[in-house]
């Protein structure tokens, strides 16, 4: 049987919400989700892909990621442009540089805005006039001080400083979140003017509100402020509510 067929020109004429690229890390269980419960909410479309990390967390092991960011970033939408990119790894930055990061990210995607935990907290911090800080984090004590020396140098001062002492992302997960409410909220922050949870792996997002009330301070996470600078960066300066206070206060966009 012969086919006869009727070709109809196509219409190009959607409109596309913005392209966000996160890359999340191969053993991080917490990101992806908390991503997707904001963005769910938003006109704006995220699209994944993991990198390939090793546990135990040593910096060690965190500059190995190094060499694959490009190759990675690649394989998301492979020829499409993206708005953004996120690097979803808050020690990982630190041990590798912020600036290698975004250079090896945008030699996959020209010209995308390229954030990370650490470099999106410093911008809220400055946004917000935030210059003590407590911080918390699930860490092992050489990862801890690489964070420390970090906010040091960007003249952030570290007034307490606690920790979980591990060193697996899935062991970071599996806090229960209740627990991590009952350890933020029992936290020295009497002379900081904010509290920092550093880690994507760490269940954090979804309690930061209820943190906030107890100890009467604004609480950042690292998930939180990547998200807040992701959707900044493509123009949306809407509240989202739910998050703790940068997402909730427009003046926070």
């Amino acid at each position: 049987m012969r086919i006869k067929s009727q070709y109809v020109k196509p219409e190009f004429k959607k409109k596309y919400n913005p392209k966000v690229g996160l890359l999340a890390l191969t053993t991080d269980l917490t990101i992806e989700k908390d991503f997707n419960s904001v963005f769910s909410q938003l006109p704006i479309d995220v699209f994944v892909n993991r990198i390939h990390n090793e546990n135990p967390l040593t910096k060690e092991n965190l500059l190995k990621m190094r060499d694959q960011i490009k190759g990675i970033t690649e394989k998301i939408l492979p020829g499409e442009k993206i708005n953004t990119v996120a690097y979803g790894c808050t020690s990982g930055t630190i041990a590798i540089g912020e600036d290698q990061v975004k250079e090896k990210i945008q030699l996959a995607k020209p010209n995308c805005y390229v954030t990370t935990p650490i470099t999106s907290a410093i911008k809220a911090f400055k946004l917000l006039n935030i210059q003590k800080i407590a911080v918390f984090t699930p860490y092992p004590e050489s990862v801890n001080k690489t964070i420390y020396e970090y906010f040091s140098k960007k003249n952030i001062d570290v007034i307490s400083f606690g920790t979980f002492n591990l060193d697996s992302d899935s062991d970071f997960a599996n806090i229960d979140p209740k627990y991590l409410f009952e350890t933020l909220t029992k936290l020295d922050t009497s002379g900081a003017d904010a509290l920092f949870v550093s880690c994507t792996a760490l269940p954090a997002l979804e309690i930061l509100n209820e943190v906030e009330k107890k100890i009467n301070k604004p609480v950042f996470s690292s998930n939180q402020t990547l998200i807040w600078d992701t959707i900044r960066s493509v123009g949306y300066d809407s509240p989202v509510d739910g998050y703790g206070k940068l997402l909730r206060n427009k003046n926070a966009f």
